[in-house]
Formats: C-alpha cells, structure tokens, sequence
C-alpha cells in the first residue's frame, strides 16, 4: 500500500473516536511499528491535530472537531485559499459568512510554523473592494437556490430605459460576475426569451412553485459574452485598426474587456484589432478617448477625423 493511501488509513482508525495503539495501527495494516510511528510524525507535522497518551493505557486519538478540518493543505495551498478568499470579498462575493468560516477553520487547524509563513504571506496581499455598492446578498442567495432548484423567480425589475418597474416571472440559469457588477442569465416569460438581467437592478424577488428544465450544454458565460459583443458574420470584411503608444497603454487595450476579443498582432510600439469598419467609426472613439496622449490612431486614417468630430461634440456639449 502507498504512503499516502497508509496515512489515509491511519486517520480512518484514528477518526473512530477509539484509543488506537501504534501495535494496532502496526498490525491492522501489516506495517512496521517505526513506520507508524514516522507517518503519525508527519499527519502530527501537517497540521493534523493527533493527541498521544504515553503509558500502558496510552494511545492516539484525534480531536473531536477534526472532521471539520482540511487536510493535508501545504502552504502554498492554504496560502493560495486565502488569497483566492480575499479576491472574493473585494468582489462582493454574497456567502460572505460562509467564506469567513471556511478561511478560519484554515488558519485554525494549521500548524505553528505554517500559521507564521501564513501570516506573512497574507501581509503583502491587500484587495480594495469597491465603494458604494448595495448589498444584493439576499438576491443573489435567492437566485442561487432558484438555480439548482430549476425554480421559477418573480422580480420586480427597473430597466435602465424605463421609469417604472415591472414584475416578471423568470427561470434562472446561471449567474455571471463582470466588471465588478453580478447579472443573472434567465429565461423572461414576459419577453419569452434568454435575456440577461443585472442583479442591482432587481428591486425585490420572491420564490414561486413553478418548475422549470434548464437547457443541456446551456453556458451562462457564452451566452452573455456573445450579447455583449457585436456579432460579426463576415470575417471577410473586418478591417485593421493600429494603435500606437506607450507600452503600459498598449498592454492596457489588450486587456479591455472589448478590444481584447478582437486581438490581431502586437509589436512593442503597436497593436493591430480586427473590426468591422462601421464598429471602428461607432464605437472605438469613445473606448479610446480615455487614453490621452498616451496613444496614437494611425490605421484607419479616417478614425483620427472621427475622434476630432467627437472631441468637438463634446466642447459643444460643455459649453452650452
């Protein structure tokens, strides 16, 4: 039997809430009594909380709450946890208590030496979360269960073109966390169709009886990744668009969560996107107004007469 597959067993007997001897761990499991005694040496070194009673009565057992604990986590393991566990709280993220208790038990049931590395690895992690957010954690945890129930929800939602809300029955798919703001992918009886729903926008739910079969293979992300983007159908007809600039810039509009899906080629001083011209003329002005001086239009040519016509509506604007 392995290593790891003996250690295993060890904790099974030991988790039987029995006194084990290491004879009896020895004998169970046809193995050397210095071998016990090296693999309780390392559970005891990994965290596993192992009392020994010396004497002629003596014995191992566990601590009654280990069946709460992890096991086996290395450092890096328990570091990466928490820091994944602090990238979640920054986002928001609604089990939030849940969260708190699972990060605790970590630290808990580490030993002293991990706990010490721990601690200093967690000091030069900080995540700032966003400000002025409402708490939508009892939504979200209502959706959640609407979504592994396959139950229906009732809403009451305000669209960001309408004054006044509406009640509409939906059936929730999946939920989707993007640009610090949670949507829910769902099926509108009103609409009779699968629309995407921003959760902030939701005004209040309730649960209902009514039953629904999400479809199979059905992505939440795909869905709503495909409505976000402009659908293009003739790749034949996309055209360059040629950025120039800083390098920080440039590495910055590889990344946006628009012009990064229409990525072509970079060099160090350019980066070259594929887009439909009309998208180019429509769109990509505003997306690059932010950037200043730090970059340069300089494919199409025409897009630089189209960011003056733009800075100029906008002088227009500000000063009447």
């Amino acid at each position: 039997m392995a290593k790891i597959d003996n250690m295993m067993a060890i904790l099974w007997m030991l988790n039987s809430g029995r006194k084990v001897t290491a004879k009896q761990i020895s004998e169970k499991l046809e193995i050397h009594i210095r071998t016990v005694y090296r693999y309780i040496d390392a559970l005891s070194a990994s965290g596993v909380p192992i009392i020994s009673d010396p004497g002629h009565n003596g014995g191992y057992t566990l601590l009654n709450d280990f069946i709460e604990s992890p096991l086996f986590f290395d450092v890096d393991e328990q570091t990466a946890l928490l820091h994944a566990a602090s990238f979640a709280k920054g986002a928001g993220y609604y089990l939030g208590e849940a969260l708190n208790r699972a990060t605790s038990k970590l630290k808990m049931y580490s030993n002293q030496e991990q706990e010490r590395m721990i601690k200093q690895q967690l000091e030069g992690l900080e995540v700032i979360s966003p400000l002025g957010k409402t708490s939508i954690e009892p939504i979200l945890k209502k959706l959640e269960q609407g979504i592994i129930n396959e139950s229906s929800v009732e809403i009451e939602y305000l669209t960001s073109r309408e004054e006044q809300s509406k009640r509409r029955i939906v059936d929730p798919y999946g939920m989707i966390y993007w640009n610090h703001n949670w949507y829910v992918i769902a099926f509108c009886h009103l609409r009779n169709e699968i629309r995407s729903f921003k959760v902030e926008r939701m005004i209040s739910m309730i649960q209902t009886e009514m039953i629904f079969n999400r479809p199979k293979f059905f992505s939440a992300g795909e869905f709503f990744m495909k409505n976000l983007l402009p659908d293009i159908e003739d790749k034949q007809g996309l055209i360059p668009l040629v950025i120039g600039g800083r390098r920080s810039a440039l590495d910055n509009l590889c990344q946006h969560w628009f012009l990064g899906h229409h990525f072509k080629e970079r060099t160090s001083n350019k980066v070259i996107f594929l887009l439909e011209e009309e998208v180019i003329h429509t769109y990509v002005p505003y997306l690059l107004l932010p950037y200043g001086k730090s970059i340069q239009a300089i494919e199409p040519i025409n897009l630089k007469q189209k960011l003056i016509e733009v800075l100029y509506e906008l002088i227009h604007y500000y000063q009447n």
